[in-house]
């Protein structure tokens, strides 16, 4: 028997033989159709070839496509477990032609494979075409099969179209006939609804492009869209009438009724299908980077995920389940999807925490459902607002309620349901509006409202596509930017980082899909409406902006990697400071921008330069490391439990993003004893510490009061700034005629010269001050002012530094007395005083000084009764100063 495994790679195999290049899948996360919520078909991601707005180096490709549907207009949620065939997550195998082949290679392609590649009798097989393409028709009677066997289906069931406009064609289908011992029709009939006949295979003709008015046109590019559901085929192939039973989810049913002990065939048989389906979806999910939260796309993850573990809590399972089967789902299918085996730890680590946190609140949840069933007439609904407080106070979405009473054939007041949520809302912006926001605070809780969060997709994308839900200007809604025109863009998705936690919002462009020359310059992104909005300061460069506008997103690449390298760059810096200065060491704050990096931190002293030096060194060692930089989702105690590092006086939700990067073995860090840094942060990093390139740190400085500042460079901006260090220090060289350590012991020479020039050149103009020289312009007399001897002299040609030793020397000379020296600075004036012991108590050397300094045009003067000194912006009113020294002389 052929396995799921197996099926997938012959497929693929054939179709790369007949020309075709093999295509990864996609992340499930579509990052070039805003109107998905999550991929739901194999021809996603080649959406833009179709429509000629991409070229790629092939014209052939086929894929194996993971899909989900569990959210937005594609949601099979409500059935899974229920049902053979519905799924969350499920493959899709398919062929496309961009302009290349169309009907007469695609049906025989698809004959060929089913009946040859995979020996399906071609006496099950019916196909359906689309009731006017004679085309389809004859060629299937060319292939071989009957007339009485190919089927005109005349509905929308053949015919596929992109959307109202657009892209679209008929559509041929492939149905495997199960028998008359089961009930159903043929496709067309009143029984088709059966199971007899099931589609295996649809093949799509994009052959018209439809306008508005309802009319068509051939496409110049005509393509090929087929898709073939993997479980679908290959429970056929391996002779299940059940999805569930194929070889691969029937091993994880497997490991579901090992793990709880329950028979896997038994009364929890839909339990265990549940959790088989549910667990890929998850895991997948999380693989390509959605984490569980209460909003979008992380909302559906987590419903899915709580969906499970209440089917997993009916069979008993007394410890968190899903994590110890995400091993069997790894080896299932790991080879076809190395991303599983990537993130497996991450997938188990979120899985677990998000199951203990949920089940703290399940069985209360329950009690309250059951407590309230108890008081309700026999096959009552239970009231919208008892399930509203399930989803407001335990976490129970709508769906999961409703799932737990279909099990008990009862139903659930929705609209009651509604009617509470509404006035919830309605309390909420009462509350907003008088919370003391900005004045158009308002408008941004009005959209957050109406849209929700934005999906932010910029962990694993710098490119993307988005749909405009709202734009603002001068703090109101408006339906449209104009070009120049600037204003606020919010989009259902964006790869722009909005500023937060240090670092700096994004810049990049939006483009128009059809035209790339309309579009906006995106100045900033900053977060809005309680950050749950977020926000792209834009001006509008050609053309105009409109709410519903399909947009092209980059970011801009060169500014985000720069931005990545500052910000990975302070968590090495941040331990690298912790392992150097102590333990005492915490972030008070940082900034990380594209040109540079700043980290303040806790510390009461300057770092000495050997501290400084060991300080760039190991973050420069860990850089060279090259070790891989990753990221989980866990509670802030589970985070701080493994020695992650917070922001003082930050505020954490119910979870948060954990950064680890560099790896010392033995160091006794971290959870595994290796990991050098562990942090909180919700900002970008990059993929490898290696990527970072080069730290240089350029200052440290005090802060505040009991916190120091490092600011540093990296990468391209390091290699500039050590370049340009590089540069100085050999036309230094160069000046001094010696290199290396040579320079140094010169310039240490040239320096001790100079001091002792400067001491020489100080001692001669007080020889020169003393002798009488110095050219003294005023004063130089001895005179007598109210019994104490007092010297005034006004000096060219010297220092303030040089008037303390002039004014001891005078001192000395006079033996009791007071002077007054003021030094002509360049129009500028110095001013020094000196009063000896003797008379310290009758005069004072400040009060001197403070006279002086007053008639000079300046403030204040400072020192002690025996030595005070001060300055003054006018030396031409020495005279004056002088005479005011004399007045407080006279007393």
């Amino acid at each position: 028997m052929a396995s799921l495994n197996d099926i997938r790679s012959t497929f693929l195999n054939y179709f790369e033989r007949q020309g075709h290049e093999i295509v990864s899948s996609s992340p499930l996360v579509p990052r070039n159709d805003p109107t998905l919520m999550f991929v739901n078909s194999g021809m996603v991601q080649f959406k833009n070839l179709f429509t000629g707005v991409e070229r790629r180096d092939y014209v052939r490709a086929t894929t194996a496509q993971k899909c989900v549907r569990a959210g937005g207009k594609h949601n099979d949620l409500d059935n899974v477990g229920y049902t053979a065939r519905h799924h969350t997550f499920f493959e899709m195998l398919g062929n496309f032609s961009f302009g290349d082949y169309f009907k007469s290679d695609a049906i025989p392609f698809a004959w060929e494979l089913v009946t040859r590649e995979f020996g399906i009798d071609p006496k099950r097989l019916y196909t359906t075409v689309y009731h006017t393409d004679d085309e389809a028709f004859e060629i299937w009677k060319k292939v071989g099969v009957p007339e009485d066997r190919i089927i005109r289906i005349a509905t929308s069931d053949n015919f596929w179209q992109m959307g109202p406009t657009g892209p679209c064609g008929p559509c041929t289908e492939i149905f495997y006939d199960h028998g008359p011992e089961v009930w159903g029709g043929p496709p067309g009939s009143p029984e088709e609804d059966g199971d007899r006949f099931i589609e295996i295979w649809n093949v799509v003709f994009m052959q018209n492009e439809q306008f508005e008015d309802g009319s068509m046109k051939a496409l110049d590019m005509q393509s090929i869209d087929t898709g073939m559901g993997l479980e679908r085929i290959g429970a056929l192939l391996q002779g299940k009438h059940d999805n569930y039973d194929t070889d691969l989810m029937r091993s994880l049913i497997e490991a579901s009724a090992n793990a709880t002990s329950v028979d896997p065939d038994g009364p929890g048989k839909m339990h265990h299908r549940v959790i088989a389906d549910h667990l890929r979806s998850t895991s997948f999910l999380i693989a390509d980077g959605v984490m569980p939260s209460n909003d979008g796309r992380g909302y559906v993850l987590r419903r899915i995920m709580r969906r499970a573990m209440r089917h997993a809590h009916l069979l008993g399972a007394a410890d968190p389940l899903m994590h110890r089967l995400v091993p069997s789902l790894v080896r299932q299918m790991g080879t076809a999807y190395p991303e599983l085996n990537r993130a497996q730890a991450l997938i188990e680590e979120t899985l677990q925490s998000e199951e203990t946190r949920f089940k703290q609140t399940l069985e209360r949840g329950l009690r309250l459902l059951d407590d309230e069933l108890g008081g309700l007439p026999e096959g009552a609904a239970l009231p919208g607002q008892t399930a509203f407080k399930l989803y407001d106070t335990y976490g129970f979405p709508l769906d999961l309620t409703q799932d737990a009473l279909r099990e008990k054939g009862r139903g659930v007041d929705v609209e009651g349901f509604d009617a509470a949520m509404a006035e919830q809302k309605a309390r909420a912006r009462a509350a907003w509006s008088g919370s003391g926001e900005a004045a158009d605070g308002a408008v941004w809780f009005d959209i957050a409202e109406a849209h929700g969060a934005t999906d932010f997709l910029g962990y694993d994308t710098e490119t993307a596509e988005g749909q405009i839900l709202a734009l603002v200007r001068d703090g109101a809604q408006v339906d449209a930017l104009s070009s120049g025109e600037t204003g606020w863009v919010v989009l259902n998705q964006t790869p722009f980082y909005a500023e937060a936690g240090g670092q700096v919002g994004d810049t990049g462009w939006l483009r128009r899909l059809e035209n790339e020359d309309e579009g906006a310059t995106v100045r900033d992104t900053q977060k809005m409406g309680g950050g749950r909005v977020t926000a792209h300061h834009v001006t509008v460069d050609r053309g105009n902006l409109s709410v519903g506008d399909a947009l092209g997103l980059e970011v801009d690449h060169a500014r985000r990697g720069a931005i990545r390298a500052n910000h990975s760059a302070t968590h090495l810096l941040h331990e690298a400071l912790r392992q150097a200065l102590g333990d005492h060491v915490a972030q008070r704050g940082s900034l990380n921008a594209p040109d540079r990096l700043r980290f303040d931190f806790s510390h009461s002293k300057a770092l000495s330069a050997e501290e400084i030096a060991k300080v760039e060194q190991e973050v420069n060692a860990f850089i060279r490391q090259n070790s891989a930089v990753t990221t989980r989702i866990m509670t802030p105690d589970d985070a701080r439990a493994i020695g992650a590092q917070a922001l003082f006086g930050e505020k954490y939700g119910e979870e948060v993003r954990v950064v680890s990067m560099g790896v010392q073995h033995g160091s006794g860090k971290g959870a595994d004893g290796q990991t050098w840094s562990i942090e909180l942060c919700g900002g970008t990093h990059v993929a490898q510490t290696g990527d970072i390139g080069t730290f240089a740190l350029t200052s440290e400085t005090a802060s505040s009061a009991g916190v120091r500042r490092i600011e540093a460079v990296t990468g391209q901006a390091a290699l500039d700034l050590l370049r340009s260090r590089d540069a100085a220090l050999g036309r230094i060289e160069a000046l001094l005629k010696a290199g290396g350590d040579g320079a140094v012991d010169r310039v240490a020479a040239l320096l001790d010269e100079r001091r002792k020039m400067e001491s020489e050149i100080s001692s001669l103009r007080r020889e020169l001050a003393m002798a009488g020289g110095g050219g003294q312009v005023a004063g130089g007399e001895t005179r007598e002012i109210g019994g104490v001897r007092f010297l005034a002299q006004v000096l060219s040609g010297v220092t303030g530094k040089d008037l303390p030793p002039l004014i001891d020397e005078h001192k000395a000379r006079l033996g009791s007395g007071a002077v007054l020296l003021i030094a002509d600075t360049g129009g500028k004036a110095a001013v020094a005083a000196g009063v000896t012991e003797d008379v310290v108590g009758t005069v004072s050397a400040v009060d001197l000084v403070k006279a002086a300094v007053a008639e000079l045009g300046g403030k204040g003067g400072g020192g002690r009764p025996d030595m005070a000194q001060g300055g003054g912006k006018d030396a031409s009113n020495a005279e004056a100063a002088i005479k005011a020294a004399e007045a407080v002389m006279g007393g």
